[in-house]
């Protein structure tokens, strides 16, 4: 089963972050990809533009809308996402526990595919 591993988190944190720093948390980030990748259960993922780069679309009085920005403020936005195949959800969450964001503040949900969905491989 697919399922999608969102990480939420607080722009203003990252920028928090000293320069020095920063080498070490990216190793961790790839490391974890890597361990992924080596499972066998990592289909895609990526790490998102600043939400300052989102453009948001709504259809309103016959027309679509479009706007700078997020829908919605909010402190925590939509930074990264990784798309796995586990057997099922526990092990989908155990994999989603052991990503680098949920120890420096971030939100992880994890949400499957629709039934019947299911990714198109990369050309």
């Amino acid at each position: 089963m697919h399922y999608m591993i969102l990480i939420y988190s607080n722009e203003a944190d990252w920028a928090k972050i000293p320069p020095a720093d920063l080498p070490a948390v990216f190793e961790k980030w790839m490391g974890y990809g890597q361990a992924l990748q080596a499972a066998g259960v990592f289909r895609a993922g990526a790490q998102l533009q600043p939400v300052a780069t989102a453009t948001t679309l709504r259809f309103q009085g016959g027309k679509v809308l479009s706007t700078d920005g997020p829908f919605a403020e909010t402190k925590e936005q939509l930074g990264g996402y990784y798309l796995i195949e586990t057997p099922d959800l526990d092990a989908a969450i155990k994999w989603a526990g052991q990503c680098p964001g949920l120890f420096n503040g971030c939100a992880i949900e994890v949400r499957p595919l629709a039934p019947g969905d299911k990714p198109e491989s990369p050309a």
